[in-house]
């Protein structure tokens, strides 16, 4: 392949890589609207009522292979772009870029992997529970059933610290993935990108926070 075609080949791949990755922050609100649900003190009604509602809607039922496709893309463009940096610059740096957006840039691989392999296990404690590929635990007596194991879960301090530190790495993931996404569709002007920066931080740190919450509360006050 010549370079001009390898080149339009990495800047497709960016493109659809900025796609899934918007696709996959939409999800995360999504997912933390419903899962704050948890802290309504109510023994988990209102988040049963919610996955219920998400369970039994043909749509969510799309969605839910549209999600895990979103999933596998972005890791495998993430690889794919990866190797392809690698290849373009085999020396690293000599000296630290100075710019923030470098800094994160750098390490969206590393972030990405630890944030796989806490996907795993979250899959592992939940939805793999209801696809009926791990037995139930805490108590539960329907697969999704979710609350007695989410209280099960986070009982156990090791499991409350993976998935906070996970999620502060998310956020950080988070963080460069949303501005990166603006630029990748060329909305990266110096009039806009102040603004995007903000709003991606923010984004970020409220992702973060509201997940951590979860383990948090069940831990030290449920």
């Amino acid at each position: 392949m010549s370079k001009k075609g390898f080149s339009i080949a990495s800047l497709s791949h960016k493109y659809i890589m900025a796609a899934a990755g918007a696709f996959l922050m939409l999800f995360l609100v999504m997912h933390l609207t419903t899962n704050l649900l948890l802290l309504a003190g109510d023994e988990g009604a209102k988040f049963n009522e919610a996955v219920d509602f998400l369970l039994t809607n043909p749509l969510i039922k799309i969605m839910e292979y549209v999600l895990f496709a979103g999933f596998i893309l972005h890791i495998i463009l993430g690889v794919v772009i990866q190797l392809h940096n690698r290849r373009s610059r085999p020396v690293g740096y000599h000296v630290t870029p100075k710019s923030g957006t470098s800094t994160f840039s750098r390490f969206m691989f590393h972030s990405g992997i630890i944030i796989l392999i806490f996907l795993l296990l979250h899959l592992y404690h939940f939805f793999f529970v209801k696809l009926g590929l791990v037995p139930m635990y805490g108590g539960a007596e329907e697969r999704h059933e979710f609350f007695p194991m989410l209280v099960y879960v986070f009982k156990n301090p090791w499991m409350v610290a993976i998935y906070v530190v996970s999620v502060i790495v998310l956020g950080f993931h988070l963080k460069h993935a949303f501005q990166s996404a603006f630029q990748s569709f060329g909305l990266n002007h110096n009039k806009y990108m102040p603004g995007i920066k903000a709003v991606g931080t923010i984004y970020a740190i409220a992702i973060s926070i509201g997940f951590s919450v979860i383990p948090l509360y069940f831990y030290f006050i449920y």
